[in-house]
């Protein structure tokens, strides 16, 4: 990988001068190609701390750049003090070698040896199918996950069960309700209960001679345990088929069993921040910056919400977890800081509890919005959506865009074969690369398989477009970490566009295969470089990779 030989050659010319950056060597990507491959305001920053310009700044740390080595082609320094580096041909070429030489490791980076992060997301109460709204943050979750990993953090995954609240009564209810109606009984439906299709179809799976039974002896949670267990093997079995797994499906009943609500509860008086008032128990969050205090047991004894979230945050920690990222609607977000302030009361470090709030999703068909209404049983479901779109086309969508902005989801387009529909763009680059092996290994031409003839090979790319491919491919490893870091996988799918654009660009200006076999060599080579850094980004993206289209 070229940045991290970058930045070592940058922290180089700083002890030269006798400076050091305690942040680190800052690099990013100029958003003028012109401008070089890289860029950094190193020298801004440093600026107050050496008390000399910026540019001057710069200018000493161009000085001081190791020469050896052929990495760098030529720098510039522009406006108050940026500094632009161009790797040289050479440098870009070697870089080319790296990615056939690690393949599917290419881009993925050494273990940080930090305590891992638990991911926790969709967590959908057990009362319904899976909807759009869930897909969306089970495919950013699931990319989240597999990002951090190849980025050298440990990541689990983590589905919440709401298995200990009134929700699942209600749905147990419903469920009792439609039974009763099945058998010929009378029955009065919940006033807040579930009216999806899928209430009736639960029903009808109930065995007769044991809802009878359950009914006949009163036993409500019969039906509760009965519907909660068959929606959860429904979750699992849809998400599944979407592609996203848990590496642990978590049961807040797990908690009330253990006697965990009991222990903070006890734990967060140890505090001094809960007090008693009218009947019920309450955590003084307003000493931490909230709008208002927050009950922890009401009046009627029964616990909080409130109260099993601060248990099973704090369970995450206890569990190992560095960091927990939580992934949440936005009708959750006044939640965040009321259990930020219960945890840093109980003596958690404040940042390792965060939420990235995952925008809600509106369907479109021919420019139409598609309603969807969970109570009333008319919604969209993730199955539903798979056999419209399919699995690729639905987990590339919701990923293009930043989970803080609302996404529109326009169903025409990603249904679409064509380049138009961005997943299928990229997509058909693989293919295209794919299609472009096997032809020329038709003609007795392959990529070469030896270190030092695919080295030789690839002297012989010296054209712009290769060039530009080249840079781009380069940039994969920080694309990576740097969507790791910000929590941001549209970063991913932002730069498998341009590569795949970049892509395309060369294929048309260029023949690959030609009647000159070392030419041939080095731009199948080129190519096979191409397909593997787009397959290893749709892999992190959960998207396949398909050899035909």
């Amino acid at each position: 990988m070229l940045t991290p030989v970058l930045r070592e050659a940058l922290a180089e010319a700083l002890k030269v001068n006798g400076w050091s950056a305690d942040e680190g060597v800052p690099l990013e990507v100029p958003r003028q190609t012109d401008h070089g491959d890289y860029a950094t305001n190193l020298a801004l920053v440093l600026a107050k701390k050496v008390g000399r310009p910026p540019r001057a700044i710069a200018e000493a740390l161009v000085a001081a750049l190791p020469r050896e080595g052929g990495l760098i082609e030529a720098t510039s320094i522009a406006g108050p003090g940026f500094v632009n580096f161009r790797f040289s041909m050479n440098a870009l070429r070697g870089e080319l070698l790296e990615i056939v030489e690690r393949a599917e490791q290419y881009g993925t980076w050494p273990a940080l040896g930090t305590k891992p992060v638990l991911v926790e997301f969709v967590s959908a109460n057990p009362t319904g199918p899976m909807n759009v709204v869930n897909a969306r943050a089970g495919a950013v979750g699931a990319a989240l996950v597999r990002l951090y990993r190849a980025a050298g953090i440990g990541a689990d995954a983590e589905f919440y069960v709401n298995d200990a609240g009134r929700q699942v009564d209600l749905l147990g209810a419903s469920v009792a309700a439609r039974f009763r109606e099945r058998i010929g009984q009378a029955s009065d439906f919940p006033e807040e209960g579930y009216q999806g299709a899928y209430i009736a179809d639960l029903a009808a799976a109930v065995p007769e001679a044991e809802g009878k039974k359950a009914l006949e002896s009163g036993d409500a949670r019969w039906f509760r345990s009965f519907a909660l267990e068959r929606m959860l093997a429904g979750q699992q079995k849809d998400l599944a088929a979407y592609g996203v797994t848990f590496d642990t499906w978590y049961r807040e009943s797990t908690l009330h069993d253990a006697g965990a609500l009991a222990t903070t509860l006890a734990d967060l008086k140890a505090t001094g921040h809960v007090f008693e008032l009218d009947g019920a128990t309450w955590f003084r969050s307003t000493a931490f910056g909230d709008e208002k205090d927050r009950v922890l047991v009401r009046q009627n004894g029964e616990p909080s919400y409130y109260l099993a979230d601060i248990a099973y945050h704090r369970d995450k920690a206890a569990r190992g977890y560095g960091k927990a990222l939580d992934l949440w609607g936005p009708d959750h977000h006044g939640h965040i800081l009321r259990v930020a302030a219960a945890l840093e009361a109980l003596g958690l470090p404040k940042d390792f509890f965060t939420v990235t709030i995952v925008q809600f999703v509106r369907l479109l068909s021919k420019g139409e919005l598609v309603k969807m209404s969970k109570r009333a049983g008319e919604f969209i479901t993730l199955n539903d959506l798979l056999e419209d779109v399919g699995v690729d086309a639905a987990k590339y969508f919701f990923l293009m865009r930043s989970t803080s902005a609302h996404l529109d989801f326009d169903l025409d387009l990603a249904r679409e074969q064509s380049n138009d529909n961005p997943c299928y763009y990229v997509q058909y680059a693989h293919a295209r690369i794919a299609s472009l092996i096997r032809v020329a290994a038709e003609k007795g031409l392959v990529p070469p398989a030896e270190a030092a003839a695919r080295a030789a090979a690839a002297q012989r790319l010296v054209e712009p477009e290769e060039r530009e491919l080249l840079r781009l491919l380069a940039q994969y490893p920080d694309t990576v970490k740097g969507a790791a870091e910000a929590q941001e996988p549209q970063r991913v799918t932002t730069f498998l566009a341009q590569v795949g654009g970049a892509f395309h660009q060369f294929y048309h200006q260029h023949r690959v295969v030609t009647e000159d076999a070392d030419l041939s060599a080095a731009r199948l080579l080129l190519a096979r470089g191409a397909q593997q850094v787009i397959a290893n980004g749709l892999a992190l993206l959960g998207v396949s990779a398909p050899e035909r289209m």
